[in-house]
């Protein structure tokens, strides 16, 4: 690796590192990319090239996994959706429903005892959401699974 690209990977670095502190507050590209002494668009182009995904979707999944943790501690769901910095609940809602496969209610009201009783490291792995490619169109929805079940058999064998 060159000088030049280890320190653009620096200043990427530190501008997830303040999308993984601030997330609450109201970010906006423009405002990460600051952070990163970078225009806008050169920043979510390189943003993207290191950790494959755009700085805003970062930012909505880092949200979401938030409000997770808070809707398994019994959060209701506008304050989780507030607590995160998401201005709408409709939208915050259809991301969650998104990113997660579930509705917030229903990610709340599931049982996530199972998690509890996690060691902290592996919870945060099995509860992280994952960005998958959209489901077709046509046909009946996959069955889903989830961290937790994927994780099962590797901690069992």
């Amino acid at each position: 690796m060159t000088p030049e690209e280890l320190a653009t990977l620096t200043l990427l670095r530190r501008a997830r590192d303040m999308i993984d502190k601030d997330y609450a507050l109201p970010l906006d590209v423009p405002t990460i990319a600051r952070k990163a002494f970078m225009s806008p668009a050169h920043f979510s182009r390189k943003f993207r090239a290191a950790y494959g995904e755009t700085p805003y979707n970062y930012l909505m999944t880092r949200r979401i996994e938030r409000a997770a943790m808070l809707l398994r501690s019994g959060t209701s769901v506008t304050d989780a959706c507030m607590a995160v910095g998401a201005t709408s609940l409709g939208s915050f809602s259809s991301r969650f429903t998104e990113i997660m496969g579930e509705t917030p209610r229903a990610y709340r009201a599931r049982e996530h005892s199972a998690v509890e009783a996690m060691p902290s490291c592996l919870a945060r792995f099995a509860t992280r959401p994952l960005r998958g490619p959209a489901p077709a169109a046509a046909g009946p929805a996959p069955a889903t699974v989830s961290r937790i079940e994927e994780a099962a058999p590797r901690v069992a064998g």
